[in-house]
């Protein structure tokens, strides 16, 4: 389907072979394009990222975007992004980047032991409000500006770690936490390859060369994403070996590694439950002058096998309906988002009808004040709606 957008008073097709030079034009003069989706069209912004420029939509103006526009997303309301856009995630429309503020530290002072941490929060990870992103709500920010929590047609087999790596890579050039860009202090291993595995090796220690570093009593941390391969007890607590990294463990001390196995139980066993499925570590780390990398704080997030995220079996059964379907949808995220709190699980972009449907899926456990939740948060989204209540039995038959 074709796309336009207005630029310069000229109305360009995103499929033009002239589109990324009017897009370039158009950055140069601070132009904000219109997306010729609605009547009137919506407002929109660039990002330069390199040699190249993205076109984005304008803060909390997704949902106003046809349903079956590029830049449709469902009102933020329905997952955990309203509580942490334009607070934990600042966007700058004048020159394309987005600010993070984390809740998580990206440097440690030497022989501080990790800090304590409730049975509630994530290994290492202080439970943040809506001012601070989570290490687990930062992944969730990159998986959705990559678009991973996304799906159609189309997309089917084009999905590798490859694809994932290039897009993460890209979502964190554009932005920024701590003063300095993201993609500074993130390691995403490169796709691995035997052939080119010396090259590798140069470039993963030339980066850490950089974001790894010691100043006095303090020294710098990276974050690691990657996928896991498999976790290995070692002498002294775990080590994570990574996908792509093979060689390269990622060393767990004995408390983290025991708190990691409690808080993320359901992700562990929803992964060996689950064999198409990976599982997402997202860590800081430092290195030693041993040379070892060591885990300071970590999470985990489980993705099917085209690579969306998934919270339960009930939330994979659902996703694995709609693909065979042939559905064109977007995964809801957490971020912040207490477990507890009711969010749409899916949202249905466009399946054979003009507007959008948000798909609830209600836990076996869920009490009084979860649904009374759910049915205002129904009802204030002004959306259509379908729910699966698991206490009620199988899945409802799809929206026709």
């Amino acid at each position: 389907m074709s796309r336009h957008i207005r630029m310069g008073g000229i109305d360009v097709d995103v499929a033009d072979a002239a589109f990324d030079e009017r897009l370039a034009d158009a950055y140069s003069r601070r132009e904000h394009p219109l997306c010729l989706c609605q009547v009137g069209g919506v407002p929109m912004y660039i990002a330069r990222l390199g040699d190249h420029h993205i076109l984005k939509q304008m803060p909390g103006t997704g949902a106003q975007h046809a349903p079956d526009c590029a830049s449709y997303e469902p009102p933020s309301d329905l997952s955990g992004l309203s509580a942490v856009e334009g607070e934990a995630i600042i966007e700058n429309v004048e020159d394309g980047t987005t600010a993070l503020k984390l809740g998580f530290s990206l440097s440690k002072l030497g022989g501080r032991a990790a800090p304590a941490i409730g049975d509630n929060a994530d290994p290492g990870d202080v439970r943040t409000d809506g001012a601070r992103l989570s290490l687990k709500a930062m992944l969730h920010f990159l998986w959705d500006r990559a678009q991973f929590n996304r799906w159609r047609p189309a997309m089917a087999g084009r999905r590798n770690w490859a694809v994932v790596r290039k897009f993460l890579v890209e979502a964190a050039t554009t932005s920024s936490a701590k003063g300095k860009p993201l993609s500074e202090v993130l390691y995403i291993p490169e796709m691995f390859d035997p052939e080119r595995v010396d090259g590798i090796v140069q470039r993963r220690q030339a980066f850490l060369s950089r974001a790894v570093q010691s100043q006095g009593n303090r020294r710098s941390l990276a974050i690691l994403i990657g996928e896991v391969k498999e976790i290995q007890l070692a002498r002294a607590g775990s080590r994570v070996i990574v996908k792509h990294a093979p060689r390269y463990p990622f060393m767990l001390a004995e408390d983290v590694s025991r708190r990691m196995n409690k808080v993320f139980a359901r992700e562990l066993a929803l992964w060996d439950a689950s064999p198409e499925s990976h599982l997402i570590a997202v860590a800081t780390f430092g290195v030693g002058i041993s040379g070892i990398a060591a885990i300071e704080t970590i999470a985990l997030m489980v993705v099917s096998e085209r690579w969306i995220p998934f919270e339960s079996q009930y939330e994979g059964t659902l996703l694995d309906a709609l693909t065979k379907r042939g559905s064109i949808f977007v995964k809801g995220l957490r971020y912040n988002l207490s477990p507890t709190q009711p969010m749409a699980s899916v949202v249905l972009t466009q399946d054979g009808r003009q507007e959008p449907i948000a798909m609830y899926i209600v836990p076996g456990d869920a009490d009084g004040a979860y649904r009374e939740t759910l049915d205002l948060l129904i009802s204030e989204s002004g959306m259509d709606s379908w729910i699966w209540d698991i206490a009620g039995g199988p899945m409802p038959d799809l929206p026709r």
